[in-house]
């Protein structure tokens, strides 16, 4: 699964993987506002069948999509492709970035530190 998806992809295979399974036109419920056209919505999920992101089966006259990756494998994915693009390939600097823009408090820091040094033991 090395093909990025877009937002609108992201957005739709949120949805799939909350619900497990499910048609164009119940993804479109489940997707905030502003919600795309049924159109754009049902290419941007045959375009996931075509990155390998979902498979369709046919049920009587419609299509149902599942995922075919895990949403933890894709954030995994994701984030290491962020990292290595924009940091360096270094989690050091992404946690710095993220001090250095206030976007992550010194009680947070240190709650990650002892998640950190609780795995290591």
């Amino acid at each position: 699964m090395s093909k990025r998806l877009t937002q609108q992809e992201e957005q739709a295979m949120n949805v799939i993987w909350r619900i497990g399974e499910a048609n164009v036109k119940e993804i479109l419920q489940h997707i905030r506002e502003p919600k795309p056209p049924y159109t754009t919505l049902a290419s941007t999920i045959k375009n996931l069948e075509k990155k390998g992101y979902v498979k369709s089966r046919l049920l009587g006259n419609m299509y149902v999509y599942t995922p075919l990756i895990e949403e933890k494998s894709y954030q995994d994915q994701a984030l290491t492709s962020l990292v290595k693009q924009h940091f360096d390939n270094s989690y050091k600097n992404l946690v710095a970035f993220f001090a250095k823009e206030k976007k992550i408090s010194p009680s947070e820091l240190k709650e990650i530190i002892g998640m950190i040094e609780r795995k290591k033991k």
